[in-house]
């Protein structure tokens, strides 16, 4: 494993992503499509398809031996023991909306996880980076290192989640009760929200029901930053699931204690 050719070759999905992603964005003809059949809504569209594809590309040109888990085309099996996890706009939702809080996941993963994450927002120029040495951003006000806003008391942490209606009703009940007693809950900014933490920006994000690719990345950056991200209960979240990530182990196990029906 060659770090160096890892982390190029993130950055070489993210470009490519973002090359095909763009014309699209706040387009007059974007198509959408629901993916859930059972009432529900999950949208996607040719931007998602066409960014995999894209990405898919790089991988088979650049790392061909490696494995691929991608929301929109599944899995592909490798040789080398690394996966990459791929979510091509995660937040389709602003996406359709215009709303610039969507962005491109990467990951590489071996057996135990996480290895290496990227979350990039193409509008806004912004991409993060975290794992095999690096904790890192780069945007429009220039580069700087990431670090996570370290531990501070409950009642002054700021939260967030994508959704209001979180989960199930017993899930709801618990993360209500947990936004009940911090300073600031706030709701939308998907994947982007995991980028605040990792900034030093905000100190939680809880949400439920994420599978691999929308975790993995924002995962390790979070990790890289010297912040905390498990399940509900405090344990690996990398296949998905309920998803707890902390900008401090104070905040962490205040949390916890109140998601894992303790509080």
């Amino acid at each position: 494993m060659d770090p160096d050719d890892i982390r190029n070759t993130a950055h070489a999905l993210a470009d490519a992503a973002r090359d095909v992603i763009l014309p699209y964005f706040r387009g007059d003809a974007l198509e959408t499509e629901n993916k859930h059949r059972g009432g529900g809504f999950d949208p996607v569209t040719a931007a998602d398809r066409a960014a995999e594809r894209a990405m898919r590309a790089v991988l088979a040109e650049r790392r061909p031996e490696d494995g691929i888990l991608g929301e929109e085309f599944g899995a592909q099996p490798g040789r080398s023991g690394l996966t990459w996890v791929l979510d091509p706009i995660d937040g389709t939702r602003a996406f359709m909306a215009g709303a610039p809080t969507w962005g491109v996941l990467v990951a590489v993963s071996d057996a135990g996880g996480p290895i290496y994450g990227l979350i990039d927002q193409p509008y806004i120029g912004e991409r993060f980076e975290g794992g095999l040495g690096c904790a890192r951003m780069t945007g429009p006000l220039g580069a700087r290192a990431l670090r996570a806003r370290g531990d501070r008391p409950l009642c002054e942490a700021l939260l967030f989640s994508t959704f209001p209606e979180i989960g199930d009703a017993g899930e709801s009940a618990r993360f209500h009760a947990l936004a009940r007693e911090v300073r600031l809950t706030r709701y939308g900014l998907d994947c982007y929200a995991y980028a605040l933490i990792a900034s030093g920006q905000i100190d939680l994000v809880v949400e439920a029901g994420l599978s691999a690719y929308d975790i993995q990345a924002p995962m390790a950056v979070i990790r890289a930053a010297g912040g905390i991200v498990t399940d509900w209960e405090g344990g690996p979240v990398h296949q998905g699931g309920r998803v707890l990530a902390a900008a401090g182990r104070a905040q962490h196990e205040a949390a916890l204690a109140i998601l894992s029906g303790l509080g």
